[in-house]
């Protein structure tokens, strides 16, 4: 099996951090969200696309939910295995006519590969297996004011996703532990 299948097998399909949620809750815990993630691959719906392409495109579906509000963002990533195993994940901006808040892998149109745009903010992530762990992320500068750090490590088991968004040096966005996702059943 290459490392792109394995990679696009552990993190495709429907998670949440419902147990991580619930024992932070029993702690008193409340500033911490119930997350959601569908990851589904969508190459399916990329016409146009080479036929000699070896990588997946994949739509991440959030859903954050803290204080009773529940804030959706999906993103289009494709993932390509490197020359030495690695996996890269580039972001790519949304299809014309897409909204961050309510595209789907259902909602997601034909798009022809000709017309996706890769995101010119987003340093691209670069993950390595460890075992049976895989493990990376990135940094990018969104504006010379705004810092996305990403950094992500997954299994079989758990997703573990640290994101922090800081403005100015200041966080604006992210925890102080990683939401730990596992697969929903």
């Amino acid at each position: 099996m290459n490392q792109l299948t394995d990679f696009i097998r552990i993190l495709s399909g429907r998670f949440n951090n419902a147990q991580q949620f619930h024992a932070l809750q029993v702690e008193g815990v409340t500033d911490f969200p119930y997350a959601e993630h569908v990851n589904t691959p969508c190459n399916d719906k990329i016409t146009g696309l080479p036929t000699d392409f070896a990588g997946v495109f994949l739509v991440e579906e959030s859903y954050y939910t803290i204080g009773g509000r529940t804030n959706a963002s999906a993103h289009l990533f494709l993932f390509t295995e490197e020359a030495d195993g690695a996996v890269k994940l580039t972001s790519y901006e949304l299809p014309d006519g897409c909204s961050k808040t309510d595209f789907t892998y259902q909602t997601m149109p034909q798009t022809d590969y000709a017309l996706l745009r890769p995101s010119a903010k987003f340093t691209p992530a670069i993950y390595r297996r460890r075992g049976d762990v895989w493990e990376g992320g990135s940094e990018s500068m969104f504006t010379p004011a705004l810092k996305f750090t990403l950094f992500e490590r997954f299994s079989a088991d758990v997703l573990e996703v640290s994101e922090r968004m800081e403005r100015n040096g200041k966080r604006s966005f992210g925890y102080d532990q990683p939401i730990l996702y596992r697969r929903a059943q």
